[in-house]
């Protein structure tokens, strides 16, 4: 899926507080930006779970963190193959590794390394990720609870960090806090907040926002999205419903396309 002449990819990284459902807004943004057949989107699960694989309806076969266990594992072994031909090879291996749908492609980062340092392979790998990243018009990446593990495992530039909570002081206060490392350590051109599973407009009145977030706007409790969560299908097949409308405005209040 690599092609040229091509405007400056957007990269968005979806952060919040576990259980939020980040998994599920960031599903709905890989459908509305796939919807145009002309846009070459990029899912990247960053998230151990591998959540985003089953809210889009595919398979993974193998991981970045998979490939990495591969590559140490064969420069531990002293297997006789040059180094730098078992780091050439990371490129090739990480196209292999991705799983892709007419324009829509997919990456899991798999879970965290355990062993070995190796900051040579991993820097390597996040080189070779953010060239694949080159290839795509939008890509949205489905991070863990802090912006810091996107950052470290998968690419040091986002373009729009997208903020997730429900209603739970707990959850304002996680995206609040990611928002002020991310002002410090992450290089990104624009944030903002989405309240999401809200139960109306009264319940809204009643959360505090700090005034530092840029509220986009909030994503109503929809059965249609809960009843496909449950069931495990394809966010992809779903027509439009209140969630996804909604995830919409926010989108275009943030400067993405609809």
């Amino acid at each position: 899926m690599r092609h040229t002449d091509k405007k400056r990819t957007t990269v968005i990284a979806v952060c919040g507080k576990g259980g939020v459902g980040k998994t599920s807004i960031s599903a709905t943004l890989v459908r509305i930006l796939s919807a145009n057949s002309q846009n070459k989107v990029l899912a990247i699960d960053a998230d151990p779970a591998v959540g985003l694989a089953t809210a889009l309806g595919i398979k993974v076969g193998k991981t970045v963190d998979d490939i990495r266990s591969d590559f140490i594992q064969q420069l531990e072994s002293g297997n006789g193959a040059d180094k730098t031909d078992i780091l050439t090879n990371l490129d090739y291996e990480l196209f292999s590794a991705l799983e892709e749908k007419q324009n829509l492609a997919f990456l899991a980062i798999g879970r965290p390394e355990k062993k070995g340092c190796y900051c040579k392979v991993n820097g390597i790998l996040k080189d070779v990720i953010a060239s694949i990243v080159d290839n795509f018009d939008y890509v949205v990446i489905d991070g863990e609870a802090g912006i810091e593990q996107v950052n470290r495992r998968v690419m040091e530039k986002v373009s729009h960090l997208l903020l997730v909570s429900d209603a739970s002081a707990k959850g304002l206060n996680v995206v609040k806090t990611i928002s002020q490392v991310a002002s410090a350590a992450v290089n990104h051109e624009r944030s903002g907040l989405i309240l999401n599973r809200i139960r109306g407009r009264e319940e809204l009145e009643l959360i505090s926002i700090s005034p530092e977030l840029n509220f986009l706007g909030w994503i109503p409790e929809d059965d249609t999205i809960r009843v496909c969560d449950i069931k495990g299908e394809s966010i992809l097949g779903l027509d439009d419903c209140p969630a996804i409308q909604a995830t919409k405005e926010c989108m275009i209040s943030m400067g993405l396309p609809v």
